[in-house]
């Protein structure tokens, strides 16, 4: 499963560019099958993610290429309205493809999806939203069945704001006729990418990123090519690692604004951070000291996916900081392992309390998903002698090149 060694107590220091976001091109993925000309989609980000996406794809009958991060996908001989189970059991990312195979095919089948641990997400949003567009849905055996041959467009109204919810019904109206109204959508920058992503290939969207999109529904949509939005989640947690280390690195290809929650964290505990036009700076010089609170929420509240990367930094901040996880109620697995590298950590239902130390400790620890094996790599960068972690196969899923990257900032981080 892939294990990381660590000599930490190396301080980060450069520039590291940090790819297209995978939040927003597995989404923009499954739209492309609303397409029957070629998309060419640049600046992806080579992640397993990603090819087991490209390989779901492939079995539906279309054609999906991969040249370095440039993905080229013709969706003209999609022939399968059924998604696999294999890759729905180990990829949460497929149910996305339910939507634009319910507005391509008018039926569609997928399996309940797997993905990380880190806590229930039902997609019951998902499907109650779909169900506002008087999509006839059933579950039978783990399978959901969905027969949208008289799928109407309408005001479809979201319990929560929902990222996956959101993009799916977003793609099921893009092909159908008349009006359709997303009430409480999610705010997230990657919607905001989805809808400019579909508005180049002829898509009439309008609202993403704020309280309610609005989706014209048009006959068909044409080719093109489309540059993926950075991953203000990778950027984040190589400014955490900069942190860690109070080193000084600057991330590049990214629009600070998508990251302000963080960056507000990050100059509490004392870095000191200067934005441009697309790239952040990050250095520290003096002492870190606790953080107050962070509390997750969906955008633009802090990220959930920072809250790992953030509990790693909080245990080297003097005094102590307390994290509440509102978004996943079983996100603080990280919590444990980093009790091994000497960690101050108390942790009662969603809330932790961090007690910070002065260096933590090299040990073997597990990555138990994407977000907290990221964690560990982050504190395993600060700790004094050596950290394995293990189960590396999670991180892949999330960041490319990640321990090649880190060399390029000075750590000492080789893989097995």
């Amino acid at each position: 499963m892939g294990t990381y060694t660590i000599c930490g107590e190396k301080r980060l220091k450069g520039e590291v560019y940090v790819g297209g976001a995978k939040n927003a091109v597995l989404p923009i993925l499954a739209a492309c099958l609303l397409c029957e000309e070629q998309v060419v989609l640049e600046n992806c980000p080579r992640l397993l993610d990603v090819y087991n996406t490209a390989s779901l794809m492939r079995s539906l009958g279309c054609d999906v290429k991969l040249d370095k991060n440039t993905i080229e996908v013709n969706a003209g001989n999609l022939n399968k309205n059924e998604l696999p189970k294999e890759y729905s059991e180990k990829m949460r990312s497929s149910i996305f493809m339910l939507g634009s195979l319910i507005s391509r095919k008018k039926q569609a089948t997928a399996y309940f999806p797997g993905g990380c641990e880190i806590g229930m997400r039902p997609i019951d949003l998902h499907l109650k939203g779909l169900s506002q567009m008087n999509i006839e849905i059933k579950e039978e055996g783990g399978k959901i069945i969905c027969d949208a041959r008289d799928m109407k467009c309408g005001d479809v109204v979201l319990d929560y704001p929902s990222v996956g919810a959101t993009e799916n019904v977003l793609m099921a109206a893009v092909l159908t006729e008349g009006q359709t109204i997303i009430h409480n959508p999610a705010r997230e920058p990657e919607i905001v990418d989805l809808q400019n992503f579909l508005n180049s290939m002829g898509a009439n969207v309008s609202g993403a990123g704020s309280g309610q999109i609005i989706v014209k529904g048009v006959k068909k949509l044409h080719g093109g090519s489309y540059k993926i939005m950075g991953d203000r989640i990778v950027a984040g947690t190589f400014l955490a690692a900069a942190a860690v280390t109070k080193g000084e690195v600057t991330v590049t290809g990214i629009e600070p604004m998508y990251l302000q929650s963080v960056i507000a964290k990050l100059e509490e505990c004392g870095c000191t951070i200067k934005t441009y036009e697309d790239a952040i700076k990050l250095s520290v010089k003096n002492e870190l000291t606790e953080i107050s609170s962070i509390v997750t929420a969906p955008y633009p509240g802090f990220p959930t996916d920072m809250q790992a990367q953030m509990f790693a930094l909080c245990c080297v901040c003097k005094g102590t900081s307390i994290i509440m996880e509102n978004v996943f109620e079983n996100r603080f697995k990280h919590g444990a392992e980093l009790t091994k590298m000497g960690a101050n950590v108390t942790i009662k239902d969603r809330m932790a309390i961090i007690r910070g130390v002065d260096v933590l400790k090299g040990a073997s620890v597990d990555a138990m998903d994407l977000r907290g094996g990221a964690a560990l790599v982050i504190a395993g960068l600060n700790a004094k002698g050596i950290t394995t972690v293990n189960n590396t196969h999670h991180i892949h899923r999330g960041y490319e090149d990640f321990a090649e990257k880190i060399k390029t900032l000075g750590g000492d981080i080789t893989e097995d």
